[in-house]
């Protein structure tokens, strides 16, 4: 994982721009509101720190544009559906980087990195795909669902093997198909305006 502070020159601008935006669900996983953002904005974010990305992670090439969106957490702990009560991962990919940006001066929320107990798997791939959801599947009939929550601290799933500070205006780069999640304060409450919600970009690399 690459962790970067004081990423950029003037992130009150980008909160500025992202309450310009139209937010809007984007797809059933992400619990919150998204707004797509281009590629002419967001690589321009990162181009600096591209060729270190492709030496720390062992790239054959430098990144390049994926998707990107500005996100707000809205969804509060209740209203969580299963698979959001979980670590996740955005793609099975080992080449697949995801870029995170943290905009909200609040500091509700950082990022943690989980192991699945039952593998050790702290990362899935093509191979271990299958391995992962039945053991899954399995652990979720051997201990139930998880109540409604964000996920926090070790369960008897997953173990928690790292928790990165949501610091305003710091960035952190990692493999997508790492097990994560946001790491909510357990005070959190939701808000839907970007200018005060718990506000990130979410860049995603290949």
């Amino acid at each position: 994982m690459l962790a970067i502070g004081s990423a950029l020159a003037d992130p009150q601008l980008v909160v500025a721009i992202a309450a310009r935006h139209r937010f809007g669900r984007h797809g059933e996983f992400y619990p919150g509101l998204r707004a797509p953002v281009s590629q002419a904005i967001a690589m321009p974010l990162v181009e600096p720190l591209l060729d270190r990305m492709r030496e720390t992670f062992c790239l054959a090439a430098r990144p390049r544009f994926f998707e990107c969106y500005l996100s707000v957490v809205t969804h509060p702990a209740t209203a969580l559906a299963p698979i959001q009560r979980l670590p996740h991962f955005d793609g099975v990919e080992p080449e697949r980087l995801a870029v995170l940006l943290y905009l909200d001066r609040e500091e509700r929320a950082g990022t943690a990195f989980y192991r699945q107990r039952a593998t050790g798997y702290e990362s899935v791939d093509a191979e271990r795909f299958e391995s992962y959801r039945s053991s899954l599947e399995a652990e979720i009939e051997r201990h139930g669902l998880p109540e409604a929550g964000y996920i926090s601290g070790d369960t008897a799933v997953f173990a928690q093997t790292h928790a990165q500070p949501g610091t305003f205006n710091s960035m952190i780069v990692y493999r997508g198909n790492t097990l994560h999640c946001a790491d909510l304060r357990p005070d959190f409450v939701p808000e839907s305006a970007p200018e005060t919600g718990r506000l990130t970009l979410n860049l995603f690399l290949r």
